[in-house]
């Protein structure tokens, strides 16, 4: 079931280990097949390198398993309050990369800098608030999920496409399961960036608004021109 989905789900595991964005076991990503409401997603306490397409798993949107085999990422549940909440999403990736990370843990968003922050994320990547000690004490997975949620606010999950679960780290999504891993890599980029950039000026910087539109704009808006046209070969 879902064989090219879960071809393209350890691929996209995969690649979080080739960028150095996870270790051990930690961390986790899924993709969703909307006609179908089914979530492939990474196996609990699978070493990556012994991970293959076959190791993913499939569960619904309730993370009730659908077929035999391994169990699903203890994280499932997050990611199921995520696809609940944004139909337009279609991938979701979970690291423990190190600077995201070291802003999750402070509880501290990652705020807007430069440009190449701009090119992905509309603004500052907020942190989610704090669990309640019953939010912890039950349905865990399900309250960080929802937290990540209220996190985003109003905003368009793809202009707000990553999230810092407190105390916790990064997730991020989009579209494709690609383009999550493809956030999830820029993200730590820029918080790298982000932490440098506060050595340097320790009390704090910032970039206008209109130069934030801009490069959101020309990437993601409705008149957008970077990159080549579709039909270009």
């Amino acid at each position: 079931m879902l064989e090219q989905l879960k071809d393209r789900v350890c691929h996209a595991n995969l690649t979080l280990v080739e960028h150095g964005l996870v270790f051990q076991t930690w961390g986790n990503v899924s993709a969703i097949d909307r006609d179908n409401g089914l979530i492939v997603i990474k196996p609990s306490g699978v070493p990556y390198d012994r991970m293959t397409p076959e190791s993913m798993v499939v569960v619904d949107l309730e993370c009730r398993p659908i077929e035999a085999g391994l169990k699903p990422s203890v994280d499932t549940a997050i990611h199921a309050a995520l696809y609940r909440a944004f139909p337009a999403i279609g991938g979701i990736a979970h690291t423990h990369s190190h600077y995201a990370t070291c802003f999750a843990q402070a509880c501290r968003p990652i705020p807007c800098l430069g440009t190449t922050h701009a090119d992905y994320f509309h603004g500052d990547v907020p942190v989610a608030p704090v669990l309640a000690p019953a939010d912890v004490a039950t349905d865990y997975e399900r309250h960080i999920g929802e937290s990540l949620v209220f996190a985003v606010g109003g905003r368009s999950p793809l202009e707000c496409p990553a999230v810092l679960a407190a105390n916790h780290g990064p997730f991020t999504w989009g579209v494709t399961v690609e383009q999550a891993v493809e956030n999830a890599i820029v993200l730590e980029e820029v918080a790298r960036m982000a932490i440098h950039t506060f050595l340097l000026v320790p009390e704090g910087v910032g970039m206008p608004d209109y130069l934030l539109e801009k490069h959101f704009s020309r990437k993601h808006g409705k008149n957008k021109y970077y990159g080549q046209q579709e039909d270009v070969k």
